[in-house]
């Protein structure tokens, strides 16, 4: 395991996991506060170690395994945690869909790496898009700073979702006319 910065911000954001949790679960007055927050800066580790890695010419291939575990894992329980806090179908059915979106592309891309097609599923314009909808949706409703700043993470929540469904099926299209393609 090569232990460059990128991996390390990836490994720091894998330990940041435990503690965006408990830190979301105290009795604390702040405690939305301080785990938006950690949730921000978890997000800029992972901006910053992808981008470190290109720079420096630091990729390897035990970051490109970690990076994505470690984004889908801090989302996913960012996600599980909003969905119990604010027990609303409004919260919890795009997060149901976000959630079972990554699993769905995960798997795809594993199939598609079988197949020696993974590139046809790499990383779009629509999937950044999405995460970063995705992430500012995530830090406001943890936030619950004002109403202002709540009602602004459910638009970016349904802007997120909407970014999510259309990431997954431009993935879903490419795939299927690659299979076809090498059927034909």
């Amino acid at each position: 395991m090569p232990l460059n910065i990128p991996n390390l911000l990836t490994l720091l954001r894998i330990f940041l996991i435990p503690v965006f949790i408990a830190s979301f679960f105290t009795e604390h007055e702040h405690r939305y506060l301080i785990s938006a927050f950690i949730f921000w800066f978890a997000a800029g580790t992972d901006i910053l170690d992808g981008y470190l890695a290109r720079v420096l010419n630091q990729s390897t291939k035990f970051g490109a395994f970690l990076d994505p575990v470690a984004d889908k894992v801090m989302v996913g329980a960012a996600l599980v945690m909003l969905s119990q806090d604010y027990q609303s179908v409004w919260v919890t059915v795009p997060a149901v869909i976000m959630i079972s979106r990554e699993i769905i592309i995960s798997a795809l891309r594993e199939w598609m790496a079988e197949l020696g097609k993974r590139g046809v599923v790499a990383v779009s314009n629509w999937g950044k898009w999405k995460t970063a909808a995705q992430m500012l949706a995530i830090i406001a409703l943890l936030s619950r700073y004002n109403e202002v700043i709540i009602d602004l993470g459910y638009i970016l929540l349904y802007i997120a979702t909407i970014l999510t469904i259309t990431s997954m099926v431009s993935y879903l299209i490419a795939a299927i006319k690659a299979i076809n393609k090498e059927e034909i």
